[in-house]
């Protein structure tokens, strides 16, 4: 066995080396990583699974995960040392806006879409007086985000959920700052939206991370809607049954 492939393989489908290429194939089918684009990264105590660049995320197989020790890092995350690199690709860019989640916020599992609800929700708040938020309430759906970090509980149906923007740069690793710079100013979101480009979405662990993408790009869809209809993000409705 070649060095490091021992970290990749593994007969246990919920190994992040297997469930890296399970989930990407999911997401392939929900549009969110088409072209090579996206990704998906665990971190399991010291150790960080990152899915390559360049590869058709339906297609990944475990052999093609990249692993990494976060204890190894410089302090920068700049000078990146890989414990396991595949043969045939070459490390995402994606990897050090993953690692600020895993670094920042203690995440489990971070997710990046591309998904084109996202895109088009930030397409729409450029031309609204709050075009770096983005903001909605009174939606069922919101219930399935947690109060922040190091919080406990969810967010209600009538709380507002709010996710901050940053600009796109020509190459992905230049948004590090940026997302960090937005994960300080903001420290309950689980999410940083990229204008015309995508969305950055974490987790305690994989089940939180792929709920909360699922129910962020639900939303996403739904605002897009609304907006098509007239129909504001951020309502008033009055509170019915008891409150708890």
């Amino acid at each position: 066995m070649a060095s490091g492939d021992e970290l990749v393989t593994s007969s246990n489908p919920e190994h992040p080396a297997n469930l890296i290429p399970s989930l990407c194939a999911k997401f392939w089918t929900l549009g969110w990583v088409t072209g090579t684009g996206g990704g998906c990264s665990i971190c399991e105590d010291d150790l960080v699974y990152i899915a390559p660049s360049g590869v058709q995320k339906e297609l990944m197989k475990p052999s093609d995960i990249y692993v990494l020790s976060l204890a190894a890092q410089d302090a920068s995350l700049k000078n990146r040392v890989y414990l396991r690199s595949p043969p045939c690709y070459k490390p995402s860019q994606c990897t050090p806006l993953f690692l600020a989640a895993f670094t920042l916020r203690g995440a489990g599992c971070c997710i990046h879409t591309h998904s084109h609800w996202a895109v088009l929700v930030t397409l729409l708040l450029e031309s609204t007086d709050s075009p770096k938020m983005f903001e909605i309430n009174n939606i069922e759906q919101i219930k399935g985000f947690g109060r922040g970090f190091q919080k406990t509980g969810n967010l209600g149906y009538h709380d507002t959920l709010r996710i901050p923007v940053i600009e796109n740069t020509p190459h992905e690793e230049d948004l590090t700052e940026f997302l960090e710079e937005a994960m300080r100013q903001n420290p309950d979101t689980y999410a940083v939206l990229v204008r015309r480009h995508g969305v950055y979405v974490w987790g305690d662990n994989v089940h939180k991370a792929k709920t909360q993408c699922e129910s962020l790009d639900y939303l996403f869809q739904l605002a897009v809607e609304m907006k098509r209809l007239n129909l504001p993000w951020i309502s008033e409705v009055t509170p019915v049954g008891p409150q708890r």
